[in-house]
């Protein structure tokens, strides 16, 4: 059965670090869709892994040596450079972002990325503080700058023992967003078909709850599955769109071909959202918590004698608000969802007005319903000029339509 990547050639660069043990997964992954791998590894890569394991994975020679003699003979860097599709950079050390942001060539791994004329993906993995330091941040918004698609880190513990963003993303995630930059570029923007619309354009949708946490263990959440969202990126990268997809903790598979970036918290989404404006679509179905705790405690807060912990709340940043007004990178279309329990078509009239987006879809989502955590949904289209409301359908069904109807807006505008 053919796939997105089926025919596609990846070069992997794998870098140092604990986390290059993720890379032999990621190959199975790529090969299991079909895809042709080539591995380089660095000095430091081979300190966790073995030519031989990742030879064995790839059916093919592992390059590692600059000056190999029956390689560059035939300026085996530029070859490689130039043979694949994409670049794969996982995981992305510190050390590899900084030569990358300067143009340093001084091993096999930068060469190749300094001569290469194709699109390169980035999975950093690295310390908290490593991450965090105002050098690697420099680094990354230069890689961006010059067109290099990051996908992670992801938050958690290190195996330094520390706790924070770091830790590459998981082999799955990078698989989406390999696919997602294929089925995004399979057809030219100028040759969009009536089936791909949206080939050549970007949309990011958010999906599910945020966790808002109270201490270490409690938070504040909602009972958002991330059904719709998710169906919404699945029918996006349907239509040919390269599809951004910021979740909030779900159980839901990440939809083949979308490029899922995991948060937590409407902090942690609202900046994910900024860093990858712009877009030409941006969907907010997320069920973002309204509140946070100001102050969460460090340590687990117990019971006591004292009564009931006073927890002072504080609001979160209005996302949909925030995109929706920006002066510069406003997408060209920005659309809400209202989950209202009543006067929904009241309710979402006065939401479009005061976000200032451009369509609010608007659904009802009281207990008898059955539409959090539910396969339906019943929904209502507000604009400004005026109201559509279709019938009860399923959620991907609602997601292909929606998706239709936002690639026929999109089309009107440009």
């Amino acid at each position: 059965m053919m796939t997105t990547l089926s025919g596609r050639s990846v070069l992997l660069i794998i870098g140092g670090g604990i986390a290059a043990y993720k890379s032999l997964e990621l190959i199975r992954l790529l090969k299991q869709r079909q895809a042709k791998v080539t591995a380089i590894m660095t000095k430091a890569a081979a300190e966790f892994v073995t030519q031989l394991s990742v030879a064995s994975l790839t059916a093919e020679k592992v390059y590692t040596d600059l000056f190999s003699l029956t390689d560059e003979v035939e300026m085996g860097h530029i070859e490689l450079s130039r043979a694949a599709d994409l670049l794969v950079v996982a995981p992305a050390s510190a050390d590899l972002m900084a030569k990358m942001a300067q143009g340093l060539a001084n091993d096999l791994a930068s060469t190749t990325l300094l001569a290469t004329d194709k699109k390169i993906l980035i999975a950093p993995a690295m310390n908290v503080r490593m991450w965090q330091h105002p050098a690697t941040m420099r680094n990354l918004a230069t890689l961006k700058g010059d067109g290099v698609r990051v996908v992670g880190p992801n938050d958690g513990e290190m195996a330094c023992g520390e706790y924070g963003p770091g830790r590459m993303a998981e082999p799955v995630e990078i698989l989406a967003a390999i696919e997602a930059h294929f089925a995004g570029s399979a057809v030219p923007l100028a040759g969009a078909t009536a089936t791909r619309p949206l080939t050549g354009r970007r949309v990011l949708i958010t999906a599910g709850p945020t966790h808002e946490p109270i201490d270490p263990v409690r938070y504040i959440a909602n009972r958002s599955s991330g059904k719709q969202g998710y169906a919404l990126a699945e029918a996006a990268v349907a239509l040919g769109a390269e599809t951004i997809l910021v979740s909030g903790p779900v159980h839901v598979p990440i939809p083949p071909g979308a490029q899922m970036m995991p948060v937590e918290t409407a902090a942690e989404m609202l900046k994910t959202v900024e860093s990858e404006l712009p877009v030409d679509i941006a969907i907010f179905a997320a069920a973002v918590a309204d509140w946070r705790v100001a102050d969460a405690a460090d340590q687990k807060i117990k019971k006591g004698s004292g009564g009931l912990p006073d927890l002072k709340l504080a609001e979160n940043p209005d996302i949909l608000k925030t995109v929706a007004g920006a002066k510069t990178k406003r997408p060209k279309l920005v659309v809400g969802f209202a989950a209202e329990t009543e006067n929904v078509i009241a309710n979402a009239k006065a939401k479009l007005a005061k976000k200032g987006c451009d369509l609010i879809i608007a659904n009802d989502v009281s207990a008898d319903k059955g539409v959090m955590g539910g396969d339906k949904n019943t929904v209502h289209l507000v604009s400004a000029s005026g109201v559509e409301s279709w019938p009860e359908l399923s959620k991907q069904e609602v997601a292909q339509r929606l998706m239709a109807e936002l690639a026929r807006r999109l089309g009107a505008k440009s």
